[in-house]
């Protein structure tokens, strides 16, 4: 299927080669719902939105759906491998633990005593 849409063209440059992933992980983060377990950017942006305290950020933990996603697919790389629309999803998983990394060692640098 072919689609003509008019961006400007800083925009375009930046996504020419990846715009079929780009579309495919837009498409999964709008067709998300606490039930397929694919709402792991969602929550953990909710979460950081509210300001949590440095304690809080760091008692974050996965939620069980989104935990069961992952253990799936490192069974699926292990036995049949990723497909693109797999490496996406870990491409996704990957992108949430590395905000979770930044947001936890800030909070660790809050939290510790003044030198």
């Amino acid at each position: 299927m072919q689609i003509t849409l008019d961006i400007p063209d800083d925009i375009a440059a930046t996504v020419q080669d990846n715009l079929p992933q780009i579309l495919a992980l837009g498409l999964r983060e709008i067709n998300a719902n606490p039930n397929n377990g694919f709402s792991g950017l969602t929550e953990i942006l909710h979460f950081l939105a509210k300001l949590p305290s440095p304690q809080e950020v760091l008692d974050l933990r996965l939620a069980p759906d989104a935990q069961q996603e992952i253990d799936n697919l490192l069974e699926k790389n292990r036995t049949q491998g990723f497909n693109e629309s797999d490496r996406l999803l870990w491409q996704h998983y990957e992108f949430i633990e590395h905000l979770v990394r930044l947001a936890k060692t800030q909070a660790l640098i809050k939290l510790q005593p003044s030198q």
